[in-house]
């Protein structure tokens, strides 16, 4: 059975880009406190989003660094493809179809997924079922015409 402290959010990304996305959810996580992990499918991404966090907007930036970098587990938001939590996130962002691991040691997890790629929605569907079946409280979040998030599941 599931650590009942880790809840799964599933966000259905159909209106916006994972670029434009990420960068919001990783601004409320800090907000909060809390510190993050972001795991892409690969390496490629990994060094994507190191420079996109630095230049996604103008007048900020998200402190952060990639994985084998000096002091990685000091940062407050961690990029690695491994599934060693390092820098003791509370929140763990997989995206490009990342293998989740054990997700007991968080607070939460939430998985990104491409509305508009079949192969992407079956993959998130197979997730929410063995995510349910292990006991995690699991939700399902979709953007409204507005831009705003709204729970629906």
């Amino acid at each position: 059975m599931a650590e009942a402290g880790c809840e799964v959010w599933f966000y259905h990304l159909e209106r916006t880009s994972l670029d434009a996305a990420l960068p919001e959810l990783l601004e409320k996580t800090l907000t909060r406190g809390w510190r993050a992990l972001v795991r892409p499918g690969d390496l490629e991404r990994v060094e994507h989003l190191d420079g996109w966090l630095w230049s996604y907007r103008e007048d900020s930036f998200l402190p952060h660094g990639p994985e084998g970098e000096p002091q990685a587990s000091r940062q407050p938001i961690l990029i690695a493809t491994g599934p060693e939590n390092l820098n003791q996130a509370d929140v763990l962002f997989l995206i490009d179809g990342a293998e989740a691991g054990d997700v007991s040691t968080y607070k939460r997890c939430v998985l990104l997924f491409d509305g508009r790629d079949e192969a992407a929605l079956g993959e998130a569907r197979r997730r929410w079922t063995e995510f349910k079946a292990a006991g995690y409280a699991v939700s399902y979040w979709r953007q409204g015409e507005s831009g705003g998030w709204r729970k629906e599941a």
